[in-house]
């Protein structure tokens, strides 16, 4: 069948029965994708026919995939992962691609053939290893991290090995289809146009987007946010494509030139439903493409090959993991995730098959072989997860280490308010997380040397990607009421772990702030409005310590006044009629404390400063306590 609709339909209505299944028994959402795609493929059920036209779409959620990772390659994370991006990374694909050539040139593969099948293998899956971190819950610990900066260096070594397998051709070999206008230059030409795409990329990247976004950001139309967003990723890849590029290796490298960008955040939270969707087809496509006809006609080969190259991985991981002291329990687990082969395997030996580097048969055997590893690799993790379950729990990660993406405290807002926060928050040793929706604040703030990000609060997607939940505090501090009180009713309804503190514009706003889950309020000006008057009674001729005890007094009464009131608030004629019986009330108690200081205001100089102070908490100056025991 031809219609692309109904092929997707087929895929989809497949894996809406196959991912629960997989996910109930443990086996992780992946492996359901997987099972749907095989069963439902053209060497099962065939019921769609060829999926060419359904991985095409597919191939776009390993773009949107490696565009998000980009967006996390940021100089302060490369800066703390770099013992496992360049140490732990480069060990495991120059000991595992050296392994697998020698083992193909043992079986009497030609060396440039042996060493294209070596670092192709080599590779591992981003999309299955970080979807399963994810699901388990182990992206931050150790464990996670050195998946991450292993699977960080391999997406950065495509970029070589796709402009220098070329090189590995033979020179009467066909050009490849995917060559586009450089299908018929020699090879020298095609490295150098490899090379001149790059840059233009990281050029266009780091001088041209941040400002086509500021002007998209002004509009404040979050469609067009998302258009801009997809723009973007498309026209990258399409670049890569023309000059016989992986597309997803351009998307990678134009989420790295956003990485330090304000609208990174915004960036991820629009592409985030693109991403998760396309994957689950992408997943699918893979099963489908499983050749059981193949299997069936050499399946001792194809065992030998997926488990032989399973085991080689795992094995030379565990003994890296170990050498970068890991506990043999987790490099264990590391190895078990990254045995099999990747996504862009399957770029890689078409393209090599396609320009002569590897025979057709060979590339189709080994494309299998992938296929398979990818499939067993749940049920690897389940089963290695089993055979350790007798041990220790699994203990949670000291904080000595980075924790990439995990604040402890989420700012929304980061105007005048925030910003104090912040400041306070940060000069203290915690890590914040900052939200700010306007354009014109965020490239104010820049300009004094401290970050934000662009975005709206009041989006659940948004805050998760900001670290909601992992975060402990959500400070909301943006200057508009409804959208305050929006962001606090979404963030208790799904973070209610958050401990949510509030700015509120006046009494009134406090209670509604309240009603919708904020666990404390500050009124704006109330603290502000009383450091004021304390400093206008010492204007005034008063003692600072009287000034200051006034204000203290006053702040006591009304957060008195605030609790009685909070019953009746939403009754305006309640609220009214309350306040003005409260009023008389509070100037009598406010009267009768500031009496009580009046014999005090009889004392003379160092004696009443002297018990100014040790009301303060404030150390006796040399000499004081002396001069008191005398008098």
């Amino acid at each position: 069948m031809d219609s692309v609709l109904l092929q997707v339909f087929v895929y989809l209505a497949f894996a809406v029965v196959a991912v629960p299944v997989a996910t109930r028994f443990g086996l992780g959402s992946v492996l359901g994708y997987l099972v749907a795609g095989a069963v439902a493929g053209p060497y099962a059920l065939n019921l769609v026919g060829d999926a060419s036209a359904v991985g095409h779409i597919a191939e776009f959620g390993v773009v949107i995939l490696l565009f998000l990772i980009g967006l996390e390659v940021r100089p302060a994370l490369l800066w703390q992962l770099r013992t496992v991006i360049g140490g732990f990374g480069a060990s495991q694909l120059l000991a595992t691609g050296l392994s697998v050539t020698a083992v193909a040139i043992v079986f009497g593969i030609s060396w440039r053939a042996a060493l294209v099948i070596g670092f192709v293998l080599a590779m591992s899956s981003t999309a299955i290893v970080l979807q399963m971190l994810d699901e388990k819950g182990i992206r931050q610990r150790a464990v996670g991290r050195s998946a991450f900066g292993v699977l960080l260096f391999q997406d950065l070594a495509v970029i070589p090995l796709l402009a220098l397998l070329p090189l590995a051709a033979m020179n009467d070999a066909p050009a490849a289809a995917s060559d586009g206008f450089l299908a018929h230059q020699a090879n020298w030409v095609k490295v150098l146009a490899s090379f001149g795409a790059v840059a233009g990329v990281v050029v266009g990247g780091r001088y041209m987007l941040r400002p086509l976004f500021r002007i998209v950001a002004a509009t404040r139309l979050r469609e067009l946010f998302t258009a801009s967003s997809l723009l973007l990723v498309v026209a990258v890849a399409l670049l890569m494509e023309l000059v016989g590029l992986s597309p997803a290796l351009g998307a990678f490298l134009a989420g790295v030139m956003l990485a330090e960008s304000e609208y990174r955040r915004e960036l991820e939270t629009d592409i985030e439903p693109f991403r998760g969707l396309l994957l689950g087809i992408f997943f699918v496509t893979v099963g489908a493409g499983l050749n059981f006809g193949l299997i069936i006609a050499q399946p001792l080969l194809l065992t030998g090959l997926v488990l032989g190259l399973m085991l080689l991985k795992a094995t030379i991981l565990l003994l890296i993991g170990r050498v970068f002291r890991l506990t043999w329990r987790e490099a264990g687990m590391l190895g078990t995730l990254l045995s099999q082969g990747g996504e862009f395997a399957f770029v890689l030996l078409s393209l090599a098959a396609a320009i002569g580097a590897l025979p057709s048969d060979l590339s189709a055997l080994l494309t299998a072989t992938v296929a398979l590893s990818m499939a067993l690799t749940p049920l690897a993790v389940a089963a290695y997860e089993r055979l350790t379950r007798t041990r220790a729990k699994a203990a949670p990660e000291p904080d000595g280490k980075y924790n990439p993406g995990v604040p402890d405290v989420l700012i929304a807002g980061y105007g005048r308010f925030g910003q104090v926060v912040g400041r306070i928050l940060i000069a203290n040793g915690h890590k914040t997380s900052v939200l700010e929706n306007s354009v014109e604040q965020i490239e104010l703030i820049r300009r004094f040397g401290s970050n934000a990000f662009y975005g709206d609060a009041g989006r659940v997607d948004l805050l998760r990607a900001a670290g909601a939940e992992t975060a402990r505090v959500l400070v909301v501090a943006v200057d508009d009421r409804d959208k305050a009180n929006e962001i606090v009713e979404l963030a208790k309804e799904a973070f209610p772990h958050l401990t949510i503190l509030a700015r509120a514009f006046d009494r009134r706003h406090a209670y509604a702030l309240l009603e919708r889950g904020a666990d404390a309020v500050e009124r704006e000006l109330f603290e502000g409005g009383l450091a004021m008057a304390s400093n206008t009674l010492v204007a005034l001729g008063w003692r600072a310590y009287r000034a200051e005890r006034a204000a203290r007094l006053f702040r006591r009464h009304d957060l008195r006044l605030f609790d009685e009131l909070r019953a009746v608030w939403s009754d305006e004629e309640s609220y009214v009629s309350a306040v003005r019986e409260s009023s008389p009330r509070m100037d009598d108690l406010l009267r009768a404390d500031i009496a009580r200081l009046q014999p005090q205001a009889a004392d003379s100089g160092w004696d009443t400063e002297i018990r100014y102070r040790e009301m303060r908490g404030i150390e006796a100056k040399p000499g004081e306590t002396a001069a008191k025991g005398k008098a």
